[in-house]
């Protein structure tokens, strides 16, 4: 193909309506399960709905630098919608096409991509763009793409799907994207207008198990756990194995305070994907939850009762296989090394911390977590000092900074209720009040 060519087709394919048009993951990245949860969502999930999720396979191969196995799940959306959408086939395709036309545009197969460019073109000739088209399929199609991106982007699924719905109001799957979308934006709507939502939604999508885990949540908010686990209950019933369920499930529990049955869940989604950084994490906070509540909050000393060795065990464990997935982890292994007398690892692992490059805010938190660990569990209150004053210096207001103050001037006081003229004492007060100034 000759270059002009070349440029003509590069501004045509920046017109189509795709994944590789709509600034997918351009924040975050790709998360690191998501091939995984998008794979399970094509087991469970209706037939209809599943050549969407391969397009999106398909973009992610891509971005994997893998664009023959991306044109393989394009293959495998063709062939879905040719057979469940014979009606719309041809519109329900475009998104496939443009996606068909940029992996063979990036294999430098411009002959191909030309094909697929012209069979939009077939379909879209009278509309203004003769390369894209708006309608609701369309629009629907983007908001699944963007809710995988979750974060930001459930702003523009939802306004994808409403746009949707303006055309057909009663139409299952985009009733269902808006339900999602709205949910996730927390408070978006009062929580009886989204209860509503997700009714209407679980109405027209009666299988769909995850809106019924979402409208449990929602649920237990307005206190009607009752019928919220009710609702996990039949959802699980339903699907067991499924990932997505099986997460808000625990979910429900841990807000519940049942973190015993939380746990069971989620060990029970591992089992279908064990590398999944994001269960490993959820696991490890819920045993750290387990925990904390061994604790005496009277004396805040902790059993050393087996229990709660296996405990911290097995919460160090799971944390150390999604080490990098939360920005807390670190301070939450370092804690538990400590509540497990493993002085010289929480040491270690502290250390290595602030060897990083971190940012003012985090290395604000590590001064005042390494000052406690050096407090509480060293009972070296002079290092404990330092840190707590290295981090009241950085310029960043935050309550880590707060706590820290609050710390300092009780460490002061009691030093000078045992001696008025304890010059550590007096020195951090005049800190303090320099600070506060």
């Amino acid at each position: 193909m000759c270059e002009a060519n070349k440029t003509s087709l590069e501004e045509i394919l920046s017109q189509l309506k795709c994944h590789f048009t709509w600034n997918l993951f351009k924040k975050k990245g790709v998360p690191s399960d998501l091939e995984d949860r998008v794979c399970e969502q094509i087991e469970y999930l209706d037939t209809k709905v599943k050549a969407t999720m391969y397009n999106l396979l398909a973009y992610v191969k891509h971005l994997d630098k893998q664009d023959e196995e991306a044109l393989q799940y394009l293959q495998k959306a063709e062939e879905l919608i040719q057979r469940e959408y014979t009606g719309q086939a041809e519109i329900r395709s475009l998104v496939t096409w443009g996606n068909y036309a940029w992996v063979y545009h990036h294999l430098g197969k411009q002959q191909n991509a030309q094909k697929y460019v012209d069979k939009v073109k077939q379909v879209c000739e009278k509309s203004p763009n003769p390369y894209s088209i708006e309608c609701p399929e369309m629009y629907s199609e983007e908001g699944w793409a963007l809710l995988k991106c979750g974060g930001d982007e459930n702003k523009r699924a939802k306004v994808c799907f409403e746009k949707a719905l303006q055309k057909e109001p009663k139409s299952p799957e985009f009733t269902c994207g808006l339900a999602i979308a709205t949910f996730r934006l927390g408070d978006d709507l009062p929580p009886e207008e989204l209860i509503d939502l997700l009714w209407e939604a679980i109405g027209l999508n009666s299988n769909n198990q995850y809106l019924k885990v979402l409208l449990a949540l929602t649920l237990q908010n307005t206190n009607e756990e009752d019928e919220g686990e009710r609702l996990v209950e039949e959802a699980l019933t339903a699907i067991p194995c499924a990932t997505t369920v099986l997460q808000q499930g625990a979910k429900f529990y841990q807000r519940k305070g049942d973190l015993d049955k939380g746990i069971e869940l989620l060990e029970k989604a591992l089992e279908s994907t064990t590398n999944n950084a994001r269960l490993h994490y959820s696991i490890g906070y819920l045993c750290r939850g387990k925990v904390l509540q061994i604790s005496d909050p009277k004396t805040g000393m902790f059993s050393k009762s087996e229990e709660l060795q296996e405990l911290i065990k097995k919460a160090v464990g799971h944390f150390k296989k999604a080490d990098g997935i939360n920005k807390n982890i670190w301070h939450y292994l370092g804690g538990l090394y400590a509540l497990s007398d493993q002085y010289e690892e929480a040491e270690l692992y502290f250390q290595e911390q602030f060897s990083k490059e971190l940012s003012p805010a985090t290395k604000q938190k590590l001064h005042m977590f390494y000052g406690n660990f050096q407090l509480y569990q060293m009972k070296c209150e002079d290092k404990a000092i330092h840190h707590y004053v290295e981090g009241v210096k950085i310029d960043q207001e935050s309550k880590e900074k707060e706590k820290m103050k609050t710390k300092l001037h009780r460490i002061a006081t009691a030093r000078l209720s045992k001696d008025k003229d304890d010059s550590k004492a007096l020195h951090l007060l005049q800190f303090l009040k320099e600070q506060n100034r």
